[in-house]
């Protein structure tokens, strides 16, 4: 039988709290999403999406990015098996199913907003990976588009992100470019930039460059 995870009444939850860490490195972090109260699937954040998290002895809030999410049974000896229902049949006849699922997803560190120590300025934002990231159990929350907007004003983050290890690097960069593009109504200034910085990171390796740039639809 599923173990509920603690976790705030849905109605009192922010509608961006998605998820909780419950594995935590220096350069990304896994997390679980939270169950929602009807029969359904936790939603599984898309590929390149933007999330936040905060390291709460520091204060800073931590920028990511989601590479990999997967829906799995919470039991790791027995695998989920095809029923060749619907889901609205699953729902009906086999309501039992959901509470026995669990989806989680990995978000690599791309950078971290320092909390200023007077309201009188604006927090300061960073594009490399932070002193700590966030711990075990804290929240983790879909990025506002304002906030996603804020921190790409810079570039540097696409350095910090065509060095993470373990994910792939070249489509999570040209997804992380459409979302913030489209975030930005469509920038293409912003866009050009983008390109140009790309192309001085990847001066030696037009190959992939080429690639990274082929996955990118204004």
């Amino acid at each position: 039988m599923r173990l509920p995870l603690p976790q705030f009444v849905t109605g009192d939850r922010h509608p961006n709290h998605i998820a909780e860490v419950i594995e935590t490195t220096t350069t990304e972090f896994l997390a679980q999403c939270l169950e929602p109260e009807d029969l359904s699937f936790p939603p599984m954040p898309p590929f390149g999406s933007w999330v936040c998290s905060v390291d709460e002895e520091s204060g800073n809030q931590v920028y990511a990015l989601v590479y990999y999410a997967t829906t799995m049974p919470i039991d790791s000896v027995h695998r989920a098996r095809a029923l060749g229902l619907s889901l609205q049949d699953l729902r009906e006849e086999q309501p039992q199913i959901f509470a026995m699922l669990k989806t989680e997803f990995r978000a690599a560190i791309v950078g971290f907003e320092q909390p200023s120590g007077s309201i009188s300025y604006n927090n300061r934002v960073y594009q490399y990976l932070p002193p700590r990231p966030p711990q075990i159990h804290q929240a983790v929350y879909r990025c506002e588009p304002e906030a996603i907007v804020k921190f790409t004003e810079e570039l540097d983050f696409l350095r910090t992100l065509l060095f993470v290890n373990g994910a792939p690097v070249d489509s999570l960069t040209a997804a992380a470019i459409r979302e913030v593009y489209q975030l930005r109504k469509a920038d293409r200034q912003w866009l050009i930039k983008a390109g140009r910085t790309l192309s001085v990171l990847l001066k030696d390796d037009y190959d992939r460059l080429r690639f990274i740039l082929s996955q990118i639809h204004p």
